[in-house]
């Protein structure tokens, strides 16, 4: 069941005792929970009526505790428990799940993993719960949810808009909807948003960005390499090192599986490597042409030691600025 399906029930007050919010996708999890924190109860039920409770510092006996209560002045008590995947006893909930109070809608959130479903717990919450997995989108499906979450606001985006947006934000969804909210606030209902837009409010550079640096490492062209670092370290702020590393890292890493899929169908690579399309492994073969798999492996061993570097170990002085000129002049030498 998809996040507006379960949203739908809930506005319909179709309620369940139990709820698992689980998976790698955190968002979902954070905007249902949002509901069940701020929708379900009235002000002045939730003085009586609601609990939450965080896994890493309760026992499963404060959470049954908690659930055995009986609602005062509502038909309904919420018990929220946050953080379950910290929670060491969280299997003795067992014999709850069993035999939930039918006025207690109780909510675990299980965040950046799934349960384990092979568990006797697993086993159980499955069969007595109402589940919702939270999975993490992948890199080819991010400008599509781009393009449907502008939909919801009145907003069309060209496709290198959304490509741009999905490339430098990756696929942390709370991440991609801060920025659309800039979009939204900024421009009115029914606008087409474009690179340039992007640039004003985002503030995502359609010339000067960590993945252009990429296309024109793809082609070995250290002119426009050393424009693009000039860029990124004149405006650091807006583009970390460690941002600009682990992207980077991301690139090299592709480059150098891509090396041991030779030979295989285009359709193969594509799938194998996360990419969005046929039309994206086009960098990266360019980028097989101009550094070896010996190459790539030694790149991928700088950029582990700069970013041990860029968090002070074996650093004493240089600036985030100075690492990446160094980090670039080792890539492309």
């Amino acid at each position: 069941m998809t996040y507006k399906e379960v949203l739908q029930l809930l506005k319909k007050r179709d309620f369940r005792p139990v709820y698992l919010l689980h998976g790698e996708e955190s968002y979902y999890i954070d905007a249902l929970t949002h509901y069940f924190e701020n929708k379900i109860l009235s002000e002045g039920e939730k003085s009586f009526n609601f609990t939450v409770l965080y896994g890493k510092d309760t026992d499963f006996k404060d959470v049954v505790d908690s659930a055995r209560r009986y609602p005062m002045m509502s038909a309904y008590q919420v018990v929220i428990l946050k953080e379950a995947q910290d929670m060491k006893t969280l299997p003795e909930l067992l014999t709850y799940l069993e035999k939930p109070t039918p006025t207690t809608i109780f909510v675990i959130c299980h965040k950046h993993k799934k349960i384990d479903t092979r568990t006797k717990f697993g086993k159980a919450v499955i069969q007595h719960a109402f589940v919702f997995e939270s999975a993490k989108l992948y890199d080819n499906q991010i400008p599509d949810w781009i393009v449907a979450s502008l939909k919801e606001h009145h907003l069309g985006i060209k496709p290198d808009a959304a490509n741009l947006l999905a490339e430098y934000l990756g696929t942390d969804l709370s991440k991609i909807v801060n920025e659309i909210e800039k979009l939204t606030l900024n421009l009115a209902k029914d606008t087409i948003v474009t690179t340039e837009h992007i640039e004003k409010y985002v503030g995502i550079s359609k010339e000067y960005n960590v993945f252009e640096l990429t296309r024109a490492l793809s082609s070995r062209d250290i002119s426009r390499c050393n424009k693009i670092v000039h860029h990124l370290n004149e405006n650091h702020k807006k583009n970390p090192f460690i941002m600009t590393l682990a992207t980077l890292y991301g690139f090299f890493s592709k480059v150098y599986m891509l090396h041991y899929l030779q030979g295989k169908p285009a359709a193969e690579q594509v799938k194998t490597m996360g990419l969005r399309s046929e039309w994206a492994l086009k960098e990266y073969i360019a980028a097989t042409k101009v550094f070896s798999a010996a190459k790539t492996e030694h790149i991928i061993g700088f950029l582990k030691e700069y970013d041990m570097r860029a968090k002070g170990v074996g650093n004493i002085s240089t600036s985030d600025e100075e690492l990446l000129i160094e980090l670039m002049y080792k890539i492309l030498h």
